[in-house]
């Protein structure tokens, strides 16, 4: 395999039994086996994305001090600016080149969470800005729900399993800058080897190549989806759930060839966060004698801190 496979959401949505339970299980194997997919027909419009990157785009393009005010001290950048250079891989000290934003959550009202998430920051130079990212944002949360309800049947449980869990999850949405390469990179690059936190995470196709997905061989492949598709990638937290069963898959964003180290990218995933209060311990359904139990119990909100602690954005 020298690409990650391509499933159809039209297939899970239609009304025909086997055309669903063929996406439940090519979705499933290809998250057993390599952790990454790419995905049509989900619910983002093309002048939705379009009217994103024309958005985000023209935030990056503002001048750091302005940048900076939207940079909020003791938030662990959950939501705003994260300036260059601030991000790191676990176990990297060398902060990746990148520059970021986050839109977070805007929990329903009788949501009754057992934390209150941080209110969105408001880009005052841009009036369009927040609205079309929260935008995005409902059109990928609900995209994913969709495709955990396919996971949760294709592990045995009830479909709608993690809906609760979601429907007002800690999830975010990150545009990201990796602005143009001006000197030879000391040891550095756009974003170092690393595995993601959450459950799933979806990636608006990149501007420019990059991605790579570590495959079970070691051999590096490039994720190349079609210009419609969506990546989606399971996460540490999923991972854990499922004791191993569905992978979290190494990838990194390589640097580009040095003819190209001119050319800026941008690429939007949405990270799937569950509620804090969401128990990761590792389902019945997926330990057995020789899968037995592989990690200790844990809650979302647990291990989202000890994370964030280990790539640099909370300090011990």
């Amino acid at each position: 395999m020298n690409n990650i496979p391509s499933v159809d959401l039209a297939d899970f949505l239609s009304d025909d039994p086997k055309r669903k339970a063929k996406f439940v299980q090519e979705i499933g194997s290809a998250y057993e086996d390599i952790g990454f997919v790419s995905l049509k027909h989900h619910f983002l419009s093309d002048q939705l994305v379009a009217q994103l990157y024309k958005e985000v785009k023209a935030f990056f393009d503002l001048p750091v001090s302005v940048k900076k005010q939207y940079e909020i001290e003791g938030l662990g950048g959950q939501r705003g600016y994260v300036s260059f250079g601030k991000e790191h891989a676990k176990g990297k000290k060398e902060g990746d080149l990148k520059e970021f934003w986050h839109f977070g959550q805007e929990p329903d009202l009788d949501a009754n969470l057992p934390e209150s998430y941080p209110a969105n920051v408001a880009v005052r130079e841009l009036p369009h800005f927040n609205e079309t990212g929260m935008q995005a944002y409902r059109m990928l949360e609900k995209t994913a729900i969709y495709v955990l309800r396919a996971l949760a049947l294709y592990i045995g449980l009830e479909e709608t399993y993690f809906d609760h869990w979601v429907s007002n999850g800690n999830s975010i949405l990150r545009p990201i800058h990796y602005p143009p390469i001006t000197e030879e990179p000391k040891g550095a690059v756009r974003a170092g080897a690393h595995g993601d936190i959450n459950l799933i995470t979806l990636l608006m196709g990149a501007s420019t190549g990059g991605l790579q997905v570590l495959r079970k061989d070691g051999e590096w492949i490039d994720a190349l989806p079609n210009e419609d598709e969506l990546v989606i990638n399971v996460g540490d937290m999923l991972e854990r759930h499922t004791n191993n069963k569905l992978r979290s898959t190494i990838h990194r964003v390589v640097n580009p060839p040095r003819e190209q180290w001119h050319m800026p990218r941008y690429s939007i995933p949405f990270f799937m966060h569950p509620r804090s209060d969401m128990k990761l311990n590792c389902l019945e359904e997926c330990i057995d004698a020789e899968h037995p139990k592989a990690y200790e119990d844990i809650t979302a909100g647990e291990f989202l801190n000890q994370r964030l602690v280990e790539i640099g954005l909370i300090k011990k």
